[in-house]
C-alpha cells in the first residue's frame, strides 16, 4: 500500500511564484551567507499547467554539513526537517500550514555543485521552453491522478519515467549531460 495521501491537482495560481520569492527571502534571513540561491522548481513554477499546490524550492548552500547546523533555525521557521530522506546528497524539509496540517512547501536542499540541480532546473526550464511538452506533462500527471487519486506515492511513481524520459530531453537540450 502506497501513501494514502489525495492527490489534488489545481489550476495554475500567479501568486505560487512570489510565495516561492517570498520563501526565499525568509531562507536567506534565516541562513545569511550559507545560502547561495533558491530554485523554484516543479509544476508551480510552470504557468501553463495544474499542480499540486506545494511549492517546491531547491535552496543551494554552501555545504549540506554545515547546513545540518541550521536545524533548529528552519524548525523554528515551522519546517519539518527529514534528513536526506531516502536521497543521499540532500536535505528536505516540509512546511504545513498549522491550522489545517496541509502540506504548503517541500524544501530540497542541495550543496552548489550537486547535479541533481541541473537535474532539476533544467526540467522546469525545458518545460517552459517547450509548451508542447509542457502540455503532455499536464496530460501525464491528469492520467496519473486518475488512476493514484487517493495515493500520491504511486501517483509519483506513474509519473516517473515519464520525468527520467524528459529530464534527459532536458539536460541534453541544455547541453548538460
Amino acid at each position: 500500500m502506497g501513501n494514502q495521501i489525495n492527490v489534488e491537482l489545481v489550476a495554475h495560481n500567479f501568486r505560487w511564484n512570489l510565495l516561492a520569492k517570498e520563501e526565499g527571502s525568509l531562507l536567506a534571513n534565516v541562513l545569511g551567507d550559507q545560502l547561495i540561491t533558491v530554485h523554484h522548481i516543479g509544476s508551480t513554477a510552470i504557468p501553463t499547467i495544474a499542480a499540486k499546490p506545494i511549492l517546491d524550492l531547491i535552496p543551494v548552500v554552501r555545504s549540506l554539513e554545515e547546513f545540518d547546523r541550521y536545524r533548529t533555525r528552519m524548525e523554528g521557521i515551522g519546517y519539518q526537517w527529514r534528513g536526506e530522506y531516502g536521497l543521499v546528497g540532500r536535505r528536505y524539509c516540509t512546511k504545513a500550514d498549522p491550522a489545517t496540517g496541509r502540506k504548503l512547501i517541500h524544501l530540497h536542499f542541495y550543496s552548489i555543485g550537486s547535479p541533481e540541480i541541473d537535474r532539476h532546473v533544467a526540467f522546469r526550464d525545458y518545460l517552459l521552453d517547450r509548451p508542447d511538452v509542457a502540455q503532455a506533462y499536464l496530460r501525464e500527471k491528469t492520467r496519473c491522478q486518475q488512476l493514484h487519486a487517493n495515493d500520491s506515492q504511486s501517483y509519483s511513481q506513474c509519473k516517473s519515467e515519464w520525468i527520467k524520459r524528459v529530464e534527459a530531453e532536458a539536460l541534453t537540450h541544455f547541453d548538460l549531460k
